[in-house]
């Protein structure tokens, strides 16, 4: 009898995992000819990873092995339809001390690649689920009230403008206030005033532009809305959500667990003062619940990924807004990054790495000099340092870390096999941290007076050389000697020579 094997990934079928604060999603979806996606399997599992989380600050065991097994049960239906899959955690995981432990247990147990993603990535999936396919001129605000975070996007198309994710969510203010049975008016204000202090707080002055009705985008939300509007709409008022609050306090939990799934019955009331607080601080007038989030996005997100698209610039903006935070040369951040693109392009059939690894090389030739702003002479580790720290929505954990990766090797010690940063990687991963940071240092060494003298740049392979002509606006000697300091690393790794033209100056 032949021996079974497992199916091969298909690229046709995705599939989106959730590990939120209150349970567990898995979604399979088919590709159609049209770009769109198809349903094909959905779970939902109320495991509650963020039991007592926000009290203890670790997961218990308890949870952690129910979190694994249902993971478990995930990662074989992913196998069995042969799906492309991303599993994403939100809110509960990013806060536990245990995390790590977790993640490594999920990946030995279940054969899954947990990714703990910041709360402004969370917000940019979300924003791409709900908001997929809008028009560029379509201004939308969607809220999405988790079990431990509050994300809220305002977004042109279904490109966010801001993003916000607040530590507040349903699971975690039902445990901060104990809420169990009905609610004194004096427990209820306190509520509302905590929340209402947080958004102050982390949501400072008038945000122009917004528009009077939102999009809920969560299950907590759904069942809000479902309960408070008026018979035969389909949107809450601001008023009803108000409403609701106080008639939801004034339930005892038998009567929430009658009106509410029982799964939903416990945090209903927390959730319903989170969304009055979101809505008053944005100023809503009606909302509007839908059956879309966070796994859509995953889902369209993996779809964008199986073809890179040069045009979308939402990561390069992102890494963009991050080098002024820390006043980085733009002018030369962007020239490094405009290079090596052109190295990267034009030498595709030398490098040989996928199309995937084009925005890495982007983002952290955009980046490279980051750690200037805390010290000139080694600003090389901590640039390395500053990206894997900082939040840059569009990269999973693992990409931000080749990313950063790539950074760090720009100038100094040559991206070996034996060095501590990159010994944990797997040989994939090595050969385009390795590969990226030598087209990286070429580049960087072509912009090495920082004045962009290089007006255009191109590549060809000939034979055992690679020759690159350079049009200059201006004198290029310093640039042309620095780069004769890589010339040797880049016959290590791509067994070519370099060999420079000057095409004149202008």
């Amino acid at each position: 009898m032949a021996r079974r094997t497992r199916p091969e990934v298909q690229d046709d079928i995705l599939g989106a995992i959730d590990v939120g604060t209150n349970a567990v999603r898995l979604e399979l979806a088919r590709v159609l000819p049209d770009g769109s996606i198809e349903g094909l399997h959905t779970e939902r599992d109320p495991v509650r990873p963020g039991e007592g989380l926000f009290r203890s600050g670790v997961i218990s065991r308890e949870v952690a092995d129910r979190l694994v097994a249902t993971l478990r049960r995930y990662s074989a239906l992913c196998k069995r339809y042969g799906a492309r899959v991303r599993a994403v955690a939100t809110s509960a995981l990013r806060e536990a001390r245990n995390r790590e432990e977790i993640v490594r247990r999920v990946k030995r147990e279940a054969q899954l690649s947990l990714d703990v993603v910041s709360g402004r990535e969370e917000a940019r999936l979300i924003c791409l689920g709900v908001l997929h396919g809008k028009q560029p001129h379509q201004r939308s605000l969607c809220i999405d009230i988790g079990g431990g975070s509050t994300e809220i996007i305002f977004a042109n198309g279904d490109q966010p403008k801001d993003l916000w994710s607040l530590d507040l969510g349903a699971v975690r203010l039902t445990e901060l206030f104990e809420v169990k049975d009905t609610l004194t008016p004096k427990k209820l204000e306190l509520m509302r005033n905590f929340a209402r202090e947080m958004l102050n707080e982390r949501i400072k002055g008038t945000i122009k532009g917004l528009p009077s009705s939102a999009i809920g985008s969560s299950g907590t939300i759904g069942a809000i809305v479902t309960f408070a509007r008026s018979e035969g709409y389909g949107h809450a008022t601001m008023q009803e959500v108000s409403q609701a609050v106080e008639q939801l306090a004034e339930m005892d939990s038998e009567k929430r667990r009658k009106r509410f799934d029982p799964r939903r019955a416990d945090i209903v009331v927390a959730g319903a003062v989170v969304l009055e607080a979101v809505m008053r601080r944005f100023k809503v007038h009606t909302l509007t619940a839908v059956d879309r989030g966070l796994r859509e996005g995953i889902l369209y997100d993996l779809l964008k990924r199986r073809k890179v698209d040069v045009n979308d610039r939402s990561l390069t903006d992102g890494a963009l807004a991050l080098g002024r935070r820390f006043a980085f040369s733009e002018e030369h951040g962007v020239q490094v990054s405009r290079l090596a693109l052109t190295l990267f392009d034009e030498l595709a059939t030398l490098h040989q790495l996928p199309a995937a690894a084009r925005p890495y090389l982007e983002v952290a030739a955009m980046l490279h000099d980051l750690g200037h702003a805390v010290n000139y002479q080694k600003h090389h580790k901590h640039t390395h340092y500053l990206i894997v720290s900082s939040d840059l929505p569009g990269l999973t954990e693992r990409e931000r870390l080749l990313v950063a990766l790539i950074a760090r090797f720009h100038r100094r010690s040559k991206p070996e096999p034996t060095h501590e940063l990159l010994a944990p990687l797997t040989p994939a991963e090595f050969r385009l941290v390795r590969k990226c940071a030598t087209l990286l240092r070429v580049a960087d060494s072509l912009d090495r007076s920082h004045h962009q003298p290089v007006k255009s740049l191109s590549a060809q392979v000939r034979g055992r050389t690679v020759a690159l002509t350079v049009k200059a606006r201006d004198s290029v000697d310093l640039e042309l000697w620095d780069l004769q300091h890589e010339v040797e690393l880049f016959r290590e790794v791509f067994g070519k020579s370099l060999q420079v033209t000057l095409s004149g100056r202008k």
